[in-house]
Formats: structure tokens, sequence, C-alpha cells
């Protein structure tokens, strides 16, 4: 039967998998650019060095991110849900989305499409803020309570 232990142990192999995928995109970074550009219909001559260099620095926030996501999820399975660590490593997760979307915001100015990434990145950074605010509340709470026993 499925349960809160088999749903945290399949979200850190989703995590472990999207690490390896980002490992491969870095690794494979200027065939996959090529790549693209050879099938884009879109006249992107002369713009691989700034794909490049978007894949590069986009890497970055989200291999922060992954790591982050996952610690937080080794600290929920070990049950440390409401405690000021993880209320930490939301922000940091929600700050990587709000990077990453600089990033491809930035990188619209080249190919206007990573505006679409842009937004969505800055939208799940602030879903992922709301939720460390929620989870900060309860952390508040829960250190009132053991206070006051």
């Amino acid at each position: 039967m499925w349960n809160g232990k088999k749903s945290i142990t399949l979200s850190k192999l989703c995590i472990l998998l999207f690490m390896g995928l980002l490992i491969f995109t870095v690794v494979s970074a200027p065939w996959l650019t090529g790549w693209f550009l050879d099938f884009s219909q879109a006249d992107l001559r002369d713009t691989e060095t700034f794909f490049l260099a978007t894949i590069y620095a986009g890497a970055v926030p989200a291999a922060y991110l992954l790591y982050n996501l996952l610690l937080l999820l080794r600290r929920i399975d070990a049950g440390q849900v409401f405690n000021p660590e993880n209320v930490e490593r939301l922000r940091r997760i929600s700050w990587s989305c709000f990077f990453g979307a600089g990033i491809a915001a930035v990188s619209a100015f080249y190919y206007f499409p990573w505006l679409f990434l842009a937004v969505a990145a800055a939208f799940m950074g602030l879903i992922v803020r709301v939720v460390k605010n929620v989870v900060a509340q309860a952390v508040a709470l829960q250190d009132e309570v053991d206070s006051t026993i």
C-alpha cells in the first residue's frame, strides 16, 4: 500500500534522476546546443555561445536547488518536519528558483522562449516562498507550544 515513506523515497529517486539529467545536460551542452540550433527553424546563427552561457549559468542554481531539496527530504524522512533548518532549506530553494528565473529572463533577449521558463521559475519560487512562510509559522507555533510545557 502507498504511504508517506514510499512517497518520500519516490521523491528522492526523482531528485536523483534530475541530478543525473542535470549532469548529462552540462556535460553534453555543446552537442545539445549544436543539435538544437541545427534543428530549430528560427534564425539562431551566432547564438551558440549565449545558449551555452545560459545552460552553464542556469546549472548552478538548479544544482543548488536539487541539493537543498534532497537535504529537506532527508530531514522530513527522519521525522524532522517543523524546524528552522527546513525553513532555511525552503528559503534557499525559493532563491534558487528566482536566480534561475533571472538567468532565463536575461536569456530571453537573444531567444524569446526563455521568457516562459523565467515566468515558470519565478512562479515556482513564489509558491515555495509561501510554503516557507507557512512552515516558518508552524515552527514558531511549535516553539511556543514546546516552551509552555
